[in-house]
């Protein structure tokens, strides 16, 4: 089950957000509503995602009333959650390596890869992490912290939640009708994120790259990149405001995942702005304690490499998300070595331009199925074709409905907004605001409505990680 499936909008939210409502048992109803979510697609995986409740709970409380085993606690706790991942998602991943050194023989059997067990794994981490700095007090009720790990609003594709960003909602939350206004405000936009701009713009993606690139001609290979790195940005951004929307509709406050990132004038600010949650997480829990930048130049550049070369690895078991991560490491320690200051005396404009160049570079590997396909891409991208090749121009897969997606979905990404500051003599009355939010998100939502109807519908990106 998706945010913009039918089924969730018509039938799973409002009978869900009735009962949350309506009963006093509000964090029984939240487990029981998110287990019935995860159930629906993945009904196999409910034991492992209760499994993973359980491990993370006992050995949290463990932790948090041990001596001088806490460490060894922390690191057991740490290894059985990697061990899961590990398992389920890298298993084959480096089967196939040995099996291409020669130092094992035969294929694995096939391995389902259970939905959102990246998000919850780190969030297990974090939690036994910061269990034992003693930044937070052990949840001490099971039941609210199954709770915790299996709300369904970022239980799938984030934010990754921490649980010391929400440990006193867990047990008291206020719920006010300005709040569920709000909550359902942020649903709407991006549910028009997902279904108006990322939707439309994924048909003409999954055509171009459907081509074999030598066919592609340069403008049509560059068509490509730009669909799917708007394809990506509001499937992602959408699907997490979503989540902080139904989150606000139940009383929680989840952290901001998206910040503008295609307007960032370099590398380093493009990962403060893009999924926030997760590149917060490798800074907090593995980037400063290997040293951050407080140690040497060189085993700064290690550190950044090694984040990286992790961050690609968890997005995917496949060797274009390696080459990704590894693409925007070795870009970030470019900057270190000076591109910084050079991007920060060039116009703003042309580091944007810059910087956008770059993360479309990297798409092509995010998005390819395999090495030689990402090269080849790039190829076309420059404008290198055989001879005998015959151009596939992006024409043929450009519908009216995605050119017009595609230029709406580039200006909300890139146009980097000034807002004067409006004094407050001129400010609009209250009325007129509240009403042009209920315009807004009506018009949005029927728009919404008719799209899914015409079955535009296709799934979220980050499902598959």
């Amino acid at each position: 089950m998706v945010f913009s499936s039918a089924v969730f909008l018509f039938y799973f939210l409002p009978g869900f957000l009735l009962l949350y409502y309506l009963l006093p048992w509000k964090n029984t109803v939240l487990l029981a509503g998110s287990l019935l979510f995860y159930a629906w697609g993945e009904p196999r995986f409910v034991p492992l995602l209760l499994l993973s409740a359980f491990l993370n709970y006992s050995v949290g409380y463990l932790i948090a009333r041990a001596g001088p085993r806490r460490k060894a606690l922390l690191v057991t706790g740490v290894v059985l959650n990697l061990a899961m991942l590990g398992y389920y998602k890298y298993l084959g991943f480096f089967a196939g390596i040995l099996n291409g050194l020669g130092l094992r023989e035969g294929a694995l059997p096939a391995i389902v890869l259970p939905l959102g067990i990246s998000f919850f794994v780190f969030q297990g981490i974090s939690y036994l992490v910061d269990v034992y700095r003693r930044d937070i007090t052990a949840q001490s009720s099971f039941l609210r912290f199954a709770m915790y790990k299996a709300m369904f609003p970022q239980l799938i594709a984030g934010p990754i939640v921490r649980y010391s960003q929400i440990a006193a909602e867990v047990d008291h939350r206020s719920l006010t009708n300005a709040r569920i206004w709000m909550g359902f405000r942020l649903f709407v936009l991006g549910l028009a994120q997902k279904v108006l701009i990322a939707n439309n713009v994924a048909l003409a993606a999954d055509r171009i790259f459907a081509v074999d690139p030598s066919q592609l001609d340069a403008a049509s290979a560059w068509m490509g990149v730009a669909c799917y790195s708007i394809q990506i940005l509001f499937d992602f951004a959408g699907y997490s405001t979503m989540a902080i929307g139904i989150g606000h509709m139940l009383g929680f406050t989840y952290p901001p995942n998206f910040n503008r990132p295609y307007s960032a004038t370099s590398i380093t600010d493009f990962w403060r702005r893009w999924h926030i949650s997760l590149s917060s997480w490798f800074r907090d829990y593995l980037y400063i304690p290997l040293g951050g930048n407080r140690a040497s130049p060189v085993r700064t550049y290690f550190n950044l490499a090694l984040v990286f070369f992790l961050c690609g690895l968890w997005h995917g078991a496949a060797s274009t998300f390696v080459i990704w991560g590894l693409w925007h490491g070795a870009l970030l320690v470019l900057e270190r070595l000076g591109g910084a200051r050079l991007l920060a005396r060039l116009p703003a404009s042309l580091a944007q331009a810059w910087t956008l160049l770059c993360v479309m570079i990297g798409w092509v590997f995010f998005r390819a199925e395999n090495v030689p396909y990402a090269l080849k891409y790039l190829g076309s991208m420059a404008g290198i074709h055989g001879e005998s090749a015959l151009l596939h121009t992006w024409r043929l897969d450009m519908q009216g409905t995605s050119l017009t997606a595609l230029v709406v979905g580039i200006v909300l990404a890139c146009w980097r907004l000034r807002a004067p500051a409006q004094p407050a003599a001129t400010r609009m009355p209250a009325v007129l605001v509240h009403g042009g939010h209920l315009v807004w998100t009506a018009a949005l939502s029927l728009l919404c409505i008719a799209s899914l109807a015409a079955g535009t519908y296709n799934p979220f990106i980050y499902f598959r990680f």
